[in-house]
């Protein structure tokens, strides 16, 4: 598989691939190769942690986009290549000689991924693109965050991720559809996609109504009580996602008088009542702490979770239990793996990230 990838959205998916077992060689540029390599701190060997973790298991070769002898070398490598991701500015591909109608054109069989910031058409095609541009232009930003706050960004990169993901589920299923016909074919996807397909419900909702949907904090606009609260000292996460949790939920907070009330009865009057039950719950889970109010309430079966930090996230029992940091081989970093396991177990790197063009002899010959 070859990757031409740069940031996020590229090498990652060619990283979710190379941790499944894919061949990934990544070409890069020969003045300092992928940019995410300056992403820092913190740095490790003079590269990135970032760039460390999205570049796994891969191998790297320096090829100069301005250079016809270069361009040749690349093509004789995607002659034998199942895949091909490439993430570049958009249109550059086509430039320089090496965008899908000419690369399938020396392998019929090629599976050629585009991930593009905008879209493949449309008169945003060329623009450049990064996650937050997309989370506000996805108006995803107008739906992040308290009523009284401006539009909020989202900390992890959302679109960048999706569209990572989103191109190596369509690889996988062009793979299935050559076993059948023996041909490649082209995939596109882009951020403005993935952002579009986060917001799906609220397009829907507005497209049905034409009403602009609401920020509600950290609460949803469909399931109450869906959020956070404060305790006496810390925050809890409550999810009572329907009746029956709800009336579990009222009996364990002391007040079950509640889920007999006419405006909480169901879940759409507590959808419309929603202010006047928060106000009622809140006084009372600050009665207590947050220990004291997962043990109740997970006695008696209601989602609850702790709010953690980055720190007590990774110290919890369940990361352990599910055994999802890897040590990359060589720096021994440790680093979060692939988010799913086979015949339960979670896929282990093999290599380490690679230097700048540490495999142009090995891939090349020069």
């Amino acid at each position: 598989m070859v990757e031409i990838g740069q940031a996020l959205a590229g090498p990652l998916a060619g990283a979710i691939l190379a941790d499944m077992g894919a061949d990934v060689i990544k070409v890069e540029k020969p003045d300092g190769g992928d940019d995410a390599r300056l992403w820092g701190p913190p740095f490790v060997e003079g590269d990135s942690l970032f760039f460390h973790a999205q570049n796994r298991n891969k191998r790297s070769v320096t090829v100069d986009i301005k250079s016809a002898d270069d361009i040749a070398r690349l093509k004789e490598l995607v002659k034998t290549a199942d895949i091909l991701i490439q993430n570049l500015r958009p249109g550059i591909v086509d430039d320089v000689g090496i965008g899908p109608e000419a690369l399938l054109a020396i392998n019929p069989r090629l599976i050629y991924c585009s991930i593009w910031a905008f879209g493949y058409t449309g008169p945003l095609r060329l623009a450049p693109g990064f996650d937050p541009l997309l989370q506000a232009y996805g108006a995803v930003m107008t739906m992040t965050g308290r009523p009284e706050d401006p539009p909020t960004f989202c900390a992890p990169a959302i679109n960048d991720k999706a569209t990572g993901m989103w191109c190596v589920i369509g690889a996988l299923a062009a793979l299935q559809q050559r076993q059948r016909t023996g041909q490649g074919c082209v995939i596109d996807t882009s951020l403005f996609e993935a952002s579009v397909a986060w917001v799906e419900g609220a397009v829907n909702g507005y497209k049905h109504t034409g009403k602009l949907p609401e920020r509600h904090g950290t609460g949803s606009a469909l399931l109450v009580p869906y959020q956070t609260f404060e305790t006496s000292d810390r925050p809890i996460c409550i999810a009572a996602g329907n009746d029956r949790l709800f009336v579990k939920c009222a009996a364990a907070l002391g007040h079950p008088e509640w889920s007999a009330d006419g405006r909480f009865s169901d879940g759409r009057k507590r959808a419309v009542n929603k202010d006047a039950l928060i106000d009622l719950m809140a006084p009372v889970l600050r009665t207590q702490s947050r220990d004291a109010w997962m043990a109740a309430l997970t006695k008696v079966g209601v989602p609850c979770a702790p709010v953690n930090d980055i720190g007590e996230l990774v110290a919890t029992e369940q990361m352990a239990a599910m055994d999802l940091l890897r040590v990359l081989p060589g720096s021994g970093l440790e680093v979060v793996g692939l988010p799913l396991t086979f015949d339960r177990q979670r896929p282990h790197p093999t290599r380490d990230s690679p230097k700048l063009g540490e495999h142009n002899a090995e891939i090349f010959g020069s």
